[in-house]
């Protein structure tokens, strides 16, 4: 079994929840995953200080940790380098890797970055970014978890409004489908939910659990999420997918479980689709 804590949209700088985070490293050194996932949106303003915060954060986990940036993670009123270096900050004070990988015995999670500096907050991957993803997916190793990470939503939240999922999303699943992964972890809206990519997209190969973390540290909360703090807890085992939704609770100063769902695995362990709870919000 290997054990994933998923988090995403922590936004160090004014809108930071510290006691929040705080919990975050409270929980990784009780139930020590074996992966922390950080979902894209380390900070809100992309300064050079939030970065550095959010670098000794990640390093506090003593923990494997792979991390993509967020649309927040681009500078938004620096307008020189939104337009020439848009990454410059992210790469020199929290990471030089915008789409890391990560590899253990039974794992292989690939990172995608889907922020840009040409929107103030949707999301694309471009032809390029396609090509290099289809081909790590085609040169990884037979018979581990296959796993992407991206910041935007490839599957609208329920009961969320007009948001619309990132740029050539559906080429995306397609490539990921087809390469054989089978859980994705999101972020962006700051609101949780779970949905198998089959049931937005019918008719594409695979049985693909998308799973979305809402805003793990910061007061933004969105949606059925409004002043909530929301993770996701993953466990995968030979026979099965187990997604446990968490919210902080600031009275007790910890994250609990508040919903969990269980998809069975098949075939080369993807979740068939309709097993499980196809499509949940919070």
């Amino acid at each position: 079994m290997r054990k994933i804590l998923h988090v995403s949209d922590v936004h160090f700088g004014r809108p930071h929840r510290p006691a929040a985070s705080a919990a975050v490293l409270e929980l990784v050194a009780s139930r020590g995953p074996d992966l922390v996932v950080v979902a894209g949106d380390l900070t809100q303003r992309a300064k050079p200080r939030e970065f550095r915060q959010a670098r000794r954060w990640v390093d506090a986990m003593a923990k494997p940790a792979l991390a993509v940036p967020g649309n927040h993670d681009v500078p938004m009123y620096r307008f020189w380098e939104r337009l020439f270096v848009p990454f410059g900050a992210y790469r020199r004070h929290f990471d030089a890797d915008l789409e890391p990988r990560f590899e253990d015995e039974e794992l292989f999670a690939i990172g995608i970055n889907s922020a840009n500096n040409w929107t103030v907050k949707d999301g694309r991957v471009s032809p390029r970014q396609l090509r290099r993803v289809e081909r790590a997916l085609a040169a990884a190793p037979a018979g581990k978890t296959r796993i992407a990470v991206v910041h935007h939503e490839l599957i609208p939240a329920p009961r969320f409004g007009s948001q619309k999922v990132l740029a050539n999303a559906r080429p995306l699943v397609e490539i990921l489908a087809a390469g054989g992964v089978e859980l994705v972890l999101s972020g962006h809206l700051h609101q949780g939910y779970c949905a198998l990519a089959e049931s937005y997209y019918p008719g594409v190969g695979g049985a693909m659990l998308v799973v979305h973390s809402g805003t793990t540290s910061s007061d933004r909360g969105r949606g059925c999420e409004r002043g909530r703090n929301t993770g996701n807890w993953i466990e995968i085992a030979p026979d099965a997918l187990l997604v446990a939704h968490l919210e902080w609770h600031a009275g007790r100063g910890a994250f609990e479980e508040r919903a969990v769902h269980h998809f069975p695995r098949s075939g080369r362990g993807a979740p068939r689709p309709g097993s499980g709870d196809a499509r949940s919000g919070g």
